[in-house]
């Protein structure tokens, strides 16, 4: 299960890099102002989030039921986060209404705010110090 978290830990965070210069060079002409901002919150939490699954995948702290619990309340939350934030943010540019599934950001944020409550309990629950 590590080398899985470590590998899609790299790969969000490869993406988050990539997006986030989409966002600065390539999106600004398309959408207003505050339609970027709403795009770079998507990015940073992902990149944030990134950087959890590479601390976790590399970390003997928290116990594999828990990282797996992490795993998919990270992935869940990114997808429903950071993705709806990235298709609300660049509505204007596709023919799908995105505002129509904007309910599932507050979701996703709840999935990532479980993850680091999981990760929390789980470390204060271990006997490694």
């Amino acid at each position: 299960m590590n080398k899985t978290i470590l590998i899609t830990g790299s790969i969000l965070g490869l993406l988050g890099i990539v997006l986030g210069a989409f966002a600065a060079h390539g999106l600004e002409k398309l959408i207003d102002e505050n339609a970027i901002e709403s795009f770079k919150t998507g990015v940073r939490q992902q990149m944030y989030h990134a950087f959890l699954l590479l601390i976790i995948g590399g970390t003997g702290f928290v116990k594999e039921k828990i990282k797996k619990s992490i795993f998919y309340l990270v992935l869940g939350g990114i997808i429903f986060f950071s993705g709806s934030i990235y298709g609300l943010a660049t509505n204007t540019l596709t023919s799908f209404d995105f505002k129509t599934i904007a309910m599932v950001t507050p979701i996703g944020g709840l999935f990532l705010i479980s993850a680091w409550l999981i990760m929390l309990i789980g470390i204060i629950k271990s006997k490694i110090d």
